[in-house]
């Protein structure tokens, strides 16, 4: 096997650095594993408690040792598209499961909350503390310790971090994602976005506004554009924590149940084996962390990932830096053109060829390890792709090279010669920027701060007319020590509408902007943030802000040390919609870079 070497060094330090917190965590699975199937050693009240409602045949199997028992870690709900479909998995996974003389239980439900719904209001305050509190959900579903195994039901955005954190506690068993794919494809990303600036500039009323929403999201699966749910099963299926090809098959497809079926079986068949080859803890090793971000990278996949992927490696005690990945993303060129980055959707993805179709360009380019330790068989599985033979029966045959050009690049060629991410650095701090998305030109702007501390503000200012000149806009104290670090796309159409004027605009926040930031040249996530005091709370309108996408600068051009922090106090608005009950997870969470975590 032979792999680029900028890569290798990559995970060569990642490995290095991790020596310690790796050694650690490896001693608490380890002690875990030698205890061997704990569900033998419960006493008879707690066995039968864990049988109580289940059906003879469940329970006589449960009490048989030598069966496998499987947990069943849930995001079901029915207001939330991707996952309605999970309504059905237990009864599929259970039935596939009695074939072998197996079960599966539902160890547990995990909140899942959408940030298309809360976007704007106070809920999207708790988006990111989601995350730890499902990790928590997750491990407090399997401390039963009465399975064997762990089937993730989980897809959106916080969703499946937190349950793979939450699982990643019980390492010593095998444990795979099961996802549901996604919602067919409705109104296009270029209508969708034109639609929602002609409504912020007043050309279209509500209704009209709410006809084209409405036709964009409109059944259950994913949303079709590559924001954070679509990223993280990219990026999972990378890792090898999922069957090859399964990311993005359609919800309620006969292929979609067979793969269920599929993984379901697999992961049973591997819980014989006591803290086996396939156990979590030995398959998200250091390789399998450094192919998921390469596959973020090549993707151009959300910017959420640059937290979510440094806390996930971390609860294996793998520590990941945004230097990592602004290294990584020298070398690793974007090979997939969707929305925010094109026009296509991610349904045209999968239909290109998918994440097999990319992994196998990858794998071409020596740029992931091939000898990673997947789930389910070897990585040259995950260069192949699922179908259904004339019998119905799971088949999987060799990826092709991509069948559209225009959406995944061929073998020699890409749409940008780095990836879709870039780490901004400078005298206001560290922060990170969507390149892939944005225009080369409009990557650079030195101009006048406008200073807000919120998006809402934001928004008065454009209604009022008040953005005549070319600006950077800072939106500070939105950080995940300040407010829980929203998403702020509230700014997008707006911005949109500048840059349409003629403006040469842009985005400085240590708020959040997802995989859906568009064409904006938008520097988020800056650290340190202004509530800890980051320089960024000492600017004022009129401050001169460079910002450089191409050569990784953000600065403000005046020696603004001196100065006093803007006063600056929003705990009257820490109150409400549930937020006063996570003032612990302000006090006590990490920074953006260290992946905005209550644990690390």
């Amino acid at each position: 096997m032979t792999i680029n070497s900028v890569i290798f060094e990559v995970k060569q330090n990642i490995k290095k650095r991790s020596f310690e917190t790796r050694s650690r965590y490896l001693y608490t699975i380890e002690n875990q594993a030698k205890k061997g199937k704990i569900r033998g050693k419960l006493a008879c009240g707690n066995l039968a408690h864990t049988v109580a409602a289940s059906t003879n045949e469940e329970k006589h199997s449960i009490l048989d040792f030598t069966k496998v028992n499987l947990a069943i870690v849930t995001s079901y709900n029915d207001m939330v598209s991707a996952h309605t479909p999970y309504l059905e998995y237990p009864n599929i996974i259970k039935k596939s499961l009695s074939l072998l003389g197996n079960t599966a239980q539902v160890a547990g439900g995990v909140p899942a909350m959408c940030d298309g719904i809360t976007q704007g209001n106070d809920g999207m305050e708790l988006s990111l503390f989601s995350r730890d509190l499902i990790a928590q959900s997750t491990a407090i579903s399997l401390s039963h310790n009465t399975f064997d195994g762990t089937l993730l039901l989980g897809v959106c955005d916080k969703i499946a971090p937190g349950q793979l954190i939450g699982a990643l506690a019980f390492g010593h068993l095998p444990c795979a994602f099961v996802p549901t794919g996604p919602m067919p494809t409705g109104v296009s990303n270029s209508e969708k976005v034109s639609t929602r600036q002609k409504f912020v500039a007043g050309e279209l009323d509500k209704t009209a506004l709410q006809d084209m929403e409405c036709k964009a999201y409109h059944s259950s699966g994913t949303c079709t554009f590559y924001g954070t749910a679509n990223t993280n099963q990219l990026v999972m299926e990378a890792m090898g924590l999922m069957l090859p090809g399964s990311a993005f098959v359609p919800p309620e497809s006969p292929l979609r149940d067979k793969l269920t079926e599929k993984i379901s079986t697999h992961i049973a068949t591997s819980s014989t084996i006591q803290y086996g080859k396939k156990a979590l803890a030995k398959v998200v090793d250091e390789k399998s962390v450094v192919n998921g971000l390469v596959a973020l990278l090549a993707s151009g996949g959300s910017t959420n990932h640059t937290i979510h992927l440094v806390a996930t490696a971390r609860a294996a005690g793998w520590i990941v830096t945004w230097d990592d990945i602004n290294t990584l993303s020298q070398v690793v060129p974007l090979l997939v053109n969707m929305y925010p980055n094109g026009n296509a959707d991610i349904n045209a993805f999968h239909q290109a060829g998918g994440v097999p179709c990319l992994m196998n360009i990858l794998n071409q380019r020596d740029l992931i390890f091939m000898d990673a330790n997947p789930v389910y068989g070897s990585m040259l599985d995950y260069l192949t792709s699922p179908y259904l033979d004339s019998d119905n029966q799971l088949c999987f045959s060799k990826s092709s090279l991509s069948k559209d050009e225009k959406i995944i690049a061929s073998h020699s060629t890409s749409f940008s010669t780095q990836g879709g991410l870039k780490v901004l650095s400078g005298n206001l701090g560290r922060g990170i920027m969507k390149v892939s998305a944005v225009d080369f030109t409009d990557q650079i702007i030195t101009a006048p701060a406008t200073v807000f501390n919120s998006q809402h503000d934001v928004v008065k200012a454009y209604q009022q007319g008040l953005f005549k000149e070319d600006t950077v806009i800072v939106v500070r104290n939105n950080g995940p020590a300040a407010n829980g670090m929203p998403e702020l796309h509230k700014l997008m159409p707006i911005m949109g509408n500048l840059m349409k004027r003629g403006l040469k605009v842009a985005l400085l926040t240590d708020g959040r902007l997802s995989g859906a930031s568009g064409k904006v040249p938008a520097v988020i996530h800056i650290t340190p943030e202004a509530k800890r005091g980051g320089l960024i709370s000492k600017l004022v309108n009129g401050d001169l802000v460079e910002i450089n996408g191409q050569t990784g600068l953000v600065n403000v051009l005046a020696d603004i040390n001196h100065r006093v922090p803007e006063p600056f106090d929003n705990e009257h608005e820490l109150f409400g919609s549930g937020r006063e009950l996570f003032n612990l997870y302000r006090q006590n969470i990490s920074s953006a870079e260290e992946g905005a975590s209550i644990f690390y």
